[in-house]
């Protein structure tokens, strides 16, 4: 089934057909996939719809005695890098970017905990949903780990995969069906059996499970939307949010190059450490045997230092 309804591809086509004159800074590179969905999952998208300011906008808030910052980007590259590693974060509250997404409830459920944000839900109490749901690729299809609460194992295979992709196809579509009976009417209202007066709408959609999608608009300011990019694109988070999130880290470069390029060097690529964290390195780099029971870090964190830095192995 497509990502997109005709209706809503009626309306990404002649928002695209149109133009503006603007005194506003405009970004080319966001410009040209402006109002387009790209596709993620079986059935969501995600697209950019409206945004404001660009990498001048932080440049000009944290040098609030120019008019538009400096000429050179040099200076503008080393001015956001020092935001970005000091952790300034006002500047980048200067810039805002407004997404349409569609995406699985339960995708959403863990979306919608990133709180500074300004949201607006498709709403099931006016309008009916679409018998579109989530059944992850093969690939995606994980066990639960036994050593990660929130986290997956080994793909399923054979009968057990087959059968629970059975489950979830057969679930879902008997619970669109019930949800169309409790209805009893059509796409414009209209009731399907006179004899019945069917079940409210804000009723009859609490039978229907957390795969069936749903769609937002999701405004968000540059620091937030980075602070959710953190997380989200995060190779530890979920599967299904972090997709939406990797697509949303190319319309970051497109928007903001160079706060791109700053978050990618110090927040994706780069590594916080505790004071015992940051003691034990200096001890490391002046050649000592260090373990961790020396340390006073945890099991975890020591885990985790021995990763980051490349280190062999030891208790």
């Amino acid at each position: 089934m497509p990502h997109v309804s005709p209706e809503q591809q009626q309306e990404i086509d002649a928002q695209r057909a149109e133009s503006f004159e603007t005194r506003r800074a405009t970004v080319p590179a966001l410009e040209a996939i402006l109002y387009q969905a790209i596709p993620i999952l079986d059935h969501g998208f995600v697209r950019v719809v409206d945004y404001m300011g660009d990498d001048n906008a932080v440049v000009q808030a944290a040098r609030v005695s120019y008019g538009k910052g400096t000429k050179r980007v040099s200076e503008d590259r080393g001015l956001i890098n020092y935001l970005m590693r000091h952790r300034h974060t006002t500047p980048f509250e200067m810039a805002e970017i407004k997404y349409h997404v569609k995406l699985p409830i339960f995708v959403a459920r863990q979306w919608i905990r990133h709180r500074t944000a300004n949201v607006n839900e498709y709403s099931a109490r006016y309008s009916i949903l679409d018998n579109e749901f989530y059944i992850p690729a093969p690939q995606h299809l994980a066990a639960q780990s036994a050593q990660n609460r929130q986290g997956r194992d080994a793909v399923l295979s054979g009968d057990e995969a087959t059968e629970v992709f059975r489950l979830l196809r057969e679930d879902s579509e008997n619970n669109y069906a019930h949800y169309a009976y409790m209805l009893n009417e059509d796409e414009a209202g209209d009731p399907k059996d006179e004899s019945r007066k069917g079940l409210a709408r804000e009723l009859a959609r609490m039978n229907l499970s957390l795969n069936f999608y749903t769609q937002w608009y999701w405004k968000t300011n540059l620091h937030n939307l980075l602070h959710f990019l953190s997380l989200r694109a995060d190779p530890h988070a979920q599967y299904e949010i972090r997709v939406y999130a990797d697509a949303m880290l190319d319309t970051l470069k497109r928007w903001v190059p160079l706060t791109y390029d700053a978050f990618m060097d110090y927040r994706m690529g780069g590594v916080t450490l505790s004071a015992k964290g940051v003691a034990a390195v200096k001890r490391l780099l002046k050649g000592e045997k260090v373990d961790r029971k020396d340390t006073g870090l945890s099991a975890r964190e020591w885990r985790e230092l021995q990763a980051s830095l490349e280190l062999p192995e030891r208790d």
